[in-house]
């Protein structure tokens, strides 16, 4: 299986070491300075065992800049490019996903394309509307910076949201991909509409921000 997988933050690099034990992975950042740096085994994020693994696996990743020709041989692309929050216009900002899926259209409409970078409800089935040609699921991650790999070798549970019934069968295909390369093999897989699954991140990432205020307040109390 040939996956390419887009944006080397944390979400991105930890995936590819990830898939890249049992998978063809084919790693794209814009960024000429962390592709150097991975090609040499070093890891551009602080993550012990991103480094370590890199340290002495990194032959096993192919990094490239050349987002098209990564895409032309990808089954699946997964997208985990930054959609940092705008506080001024309360919006995400999607637009380097919206560049990625306009480029797989027009290279490998064939592919599947995995989102895992944060968004808003409903963005999916908009991207799926605007890109007919595409298969487009949404997977949402929960890891911890500084522990991205770990927490994908060891998920609580693997969501996969989907916009239509059709695409069921490759988006636990690719589920089971991510449980294979994990170490935790029982971990629940969890299809379901691509909203809701939007939702759970969102909603999950909502709860932690409010359990840090929460203890943050204790803290100022106490």
């Amino acid at each position: 299986m040939t996956i390419a997988i887009v944006g080397l933050g944390y979400v991105g690099l930890s995936l590819s070491c990830l898939l890249s034990k049992d998978n063809n992975v084919i790693s794209v950042d814009i960024d000429q300075r962390k592709v150097g740096l991975i090609e040499r085994g070093i890891s551009p994020i602080a993550d012990a065992k991103i480094e370590a693994y890199l340290k002495s696996e990194a032959a096993k990743l192919h990094v490239t800049s050349d987002a098209p020709a990564a895409y032309e041989i990808a089954d699946y692309v997964v997208i985990a490019t930054p959609t940092d929050y705008d506080e001024g216009t309360h919006r995400f900002d999607t637009s380097s996903i919206d560049d990625v899926l306009a480029t797989v259209e027009s290279c490998n409409p064939k592919a599947m394309v995995i989102i895992k970078s944060t968004i808003p409800v409903g963005y999916t089935e908009a991207a799926s509307h605007r890109h007919p040609g595409l298969s487009i699921i949404f997977s949402p991650e929960f890891l911890r910076e500084g522990h991205a790999l770990e927490d994908n070798l060891n998920p609580s549970r693997i969501i996969v949201g989907i916009t239509k019934e059709g695409d069921r069968t490759a988006a636990e295909r690719f589920a089971r991909l991510l449980l294979e390369s994990s170490e935790t093999k029982s971990a629940p897989i969890m299809v379901m509409g691509v909203s809701e699954a939007e939702a759970v991140k969102l909603f999950a990432n909502t709860y932690l921000a409010l359990r840090v205020s929460f203890f943050n307040e204790l803290d100022t109390y106490a």
